[in-house]
Parts: structure tokens; C-alpha cells; sequence
């Protein structure tokens, strides 16, 4: 072998790091190590627990064999029950200032992370048309590149649900896995990550 065999692949000035192109950092997944640094105590509670009106809305997430994903990931972020979010970009006045708007909640043993809310409100659209009552879900996972973006709309808005753009915009055969169910405490929403069958259980996912 020739010496150029042994050339870095980087080759490096003498005593100047500051001038090398080391290329693209590979992809990393964004897990298995989620529960490291990423949730904080009160994460899961978008408002304190005992807030009036407060709901508990649980997301349990399946990967492709159906099986419970149980070290994953879900944020969520909501607008408030006036239908304003709790970011610059929204001018219009925050109501409630104990209000948060963002949720991140590890999943546990069962796949499902359990998050303190109140139903948002609907928000305005293009135009003169507004969105129907939903979260933001993400979806964190070990084996993933990238979260997915998702959301959970409720089955008590239908009037809304049927005139909401995004919504609207699946096939119909495709709207009902965003529809949460009805529970004692709120709502609860199912996310399967991937299915083979293009019409079987996956959850349809956003580009942002």
C-alpha cells in the first residue's frame, strides 16, 4: 500500500482545526435515549393538575408488529379553549395565563403518555374558515430518524371535524384514526407508527 492508503479522510492543516470541512454528520435516530435530559417533572401537564375544565388526554403508541412502544416520546402543542396559542406568532391576548400550551410526556410500561389539558378551541384558518378543536401530537420513537407530526381531533366536534382543511384534506377512509375516543377523564388517541397496507391501522402523519 501506498502512503496516500492512510491519508485522513479529512486532512488537516498542522495546527489549525478551524479550516477542515468534515461533511455532513451522519443521521442519528431519535432514540433510544429519550428519558435522558428531554421530559421534565411537570412535562406531561399543559395546565396544573386541578385547573377547572382541565381533561386527560392519553396517546398510546404501537410500532409496526403492534407491539406498545414503551420507551417513546409524545409532545403536544395545543391552542387554548379560546382557540389562541401561547406563541409570539399569535397576537392575539393569552386569556389564561396559567395557560402553556406545550406538553412533552414520556410513554410507560403500556405505551401511553398521559397528558393534563383543556380542549382548545377552534383556530382560524386562510380566509374566513377555521380548524376544528385538535392538537399537535409528536411522536418520538427509538429506530426513528425523525418525529412524526400528527394530530387527534374529538369526536364531540363533528360539525367542525367535517369542515376542518387538514382534515379534510385525507381520504375518507384515512380521517377516523385522527378522531380520539371518549373516555371517563377525556379523551385517548392510538398511534401506529407504520403498516405495510397503505389502508391498514398507520396513523397518517404531517410534513411541517
Amino acid at each position: 500500500m501506498s502512503d496516500t492508503d492512510f491519508a485522513p479522510r479529512y486532512p488537516v492543516i498542522p495546527g489549525d482545526f478551524t479550516t477542515v470541512d468534515f461533511g455532513p454528520t451522519p443521521s442519528q435516530t431519535v432514540g433510544p435515549y429519550l428519558h435522558i435530559g428531554l421530559p421534565w417533572p411537570d412535562g406531561c401537564d399543559v395546565v396544573a393538575p386541578g385547573t377547572e375544565g382541565s381533561i386527560t388526554v392519553t396517546v398510546t403508541v404501537f410500532d409496526g408488529a403492534r407491539n406498545r412502544v414503551a420507551d417513546g416520546m409524545v409532545e403536544v402543542w395545543q391552542a387554548n379553549r379560546e382557540g389562541v396559542f401561547e406563541h409570539p406568532d399569535d397576537p392575539r391576548p393569552q386569556t389564561d395565563p396559567a395557560f402553556r400550551g406545550f406538553g412533552r410526556c414520556p410513554t410507560d410500561d403500556t405505551g401511553t403518555a398521559r397528558f393534563t389539558t383543556v380542549k382548545p378551541g377552534a383556530v382560524p384558518a386562510d380566509g374566513d374558515s377555521t380548524q376544528a378543536p385538535h392538537l399537535n401530537l409528536a411522536v418520538f420513537a427509538r429506530g426513528m430518524l425523525n418525529r412524526s407530526i400528527t394530530r387527534l381531533y374529538f369526536p364531540d366536534e363533528q360539525a367542525a371535524n367535517d369542515t376542518d382543511p387538514v382534515l379534510s384534506a385525507l381520504p375518507e377512509t384515512q380521517r377516523h384514526k385522527l378522531i380520539a375516543t371518549a373516555t371517563a377523564e377525556g379523551y385517548h388517541l392510538d398511534i401506529v407508527l407504520q403498516d405495510a397496507d397503505p389502508d391498514g391501522a398507520e396513523t397518517p402523519f404531517f410534513y411541517l
